[in-house]
């Protein structure tokens, strides 16, 4: 190579800089005793990561780089058979492997995510039962941080879901997720829309205080208040798919 193009070369490299300066790294981990199919949803303007799903057998993890400004949410379907018109007991888009876009059927435990795309700007994410719960969940940063940690769930929220919040499997002898109110009886004052659309109208009701009680760092309604909204800078996030001890021990991270 002449001396020249040596030089544009190397302009070119510095200007541009490397890759990985403008990523974030989740490893979405499946500590559940059981395979699950972790799935992906841009928000409007943002890509499809991974495909929108994968398959994650028990004790695995999956690497995803996301651009430095992504913005979406992440869940994991359980009991997916992909030769069924509905593959996935929960969480399912559309009966397919790979979402592409598609946002999965409620009711399903939701990390959502907000890059800003600043370095050593916060990101933003929440964990949301506003739609309803399939599988506890912790995310955290790597290295670990507790005040940049989003805990799991202190109780198991399918074993005490009543039976008019229930959805269970094809045989109905299994509870596999958890409707929220609003998901199950679509009414404003648990949906906290029209009159009852602020803070000041939508309280919390009997349901939604029982999400809190068993996963207090989730959003359990629309209007949750404190927002448990965490906002941390960070390359590198773990998202920890039934965590031991349901959350407890928030060290169970990479």
């Amino acid at each position: 190579m002449k001396p020249l193009k040596i030089v544009a070369a190397l302009f070119l490299l510095s200007f541009s800089g490397h890759p990985e300066a403008h990523t974030v790294t989740f490893y979405v981990q499946n500590k559940c005793p059981f395979p699950i199919w972790p799935a992906t949803a841009p928000n409007t303007g943002h890509p499809v990561l991974a495909d929108g799903g994968f398959y994650l057998p028990p004790g695995q993890t999956q690497r995803i780089d996301a651009p430095w400004t992504w913005n979406g949410r992440i869940w994991a379907r359980t009991g997916c058979n992909f030769n069924s018109q509905q593959a996935c007991e929960t969480g399912d888009c559309d009966g397919r492997l790979q979402c592409n876009g598609l946002i999965g059927k409620p009711p399903a435990t939701l990390v959502q995510v907000s890059l800003t795309g600043d370095k050593g700007k916060p990101n933003f994410y929440d964990i949301s039962l506003v739609d309803g719960y399939n599988l506890p969940v912790l995310m955290t940063t790597k290295p670990f941080s507790s005040k940049c940690s989003i805990g799991g769930c202190s109780k198991d929220l399918k074993s005490m879901c009543p039976q008019e919040l229930q959805v269970t499997n094809s045989g109905g002898d299994n509870v596999v997720a958890c409707k929220s109110a609003c998901l199950a009886f679509d009414l404003d004052s648990f949906c906290c829309r029209n009159e009852y659309g602020t803070p000041e109208k939508c309280k919390p009701n009997i349901y939604s205080k029982m999400f809190k009680d068993a996963c207090p760092s989730y959003y359990s309604y629309a209007y949750d208040m404190p927002p448990p909204l965490v906002n941390c800078a960070a390359k590198e996030y773990v998202i920890t798919f039934c965590p031991s001890s349901w959350g407890v021990d928030e060290h169970d991270s990479m």
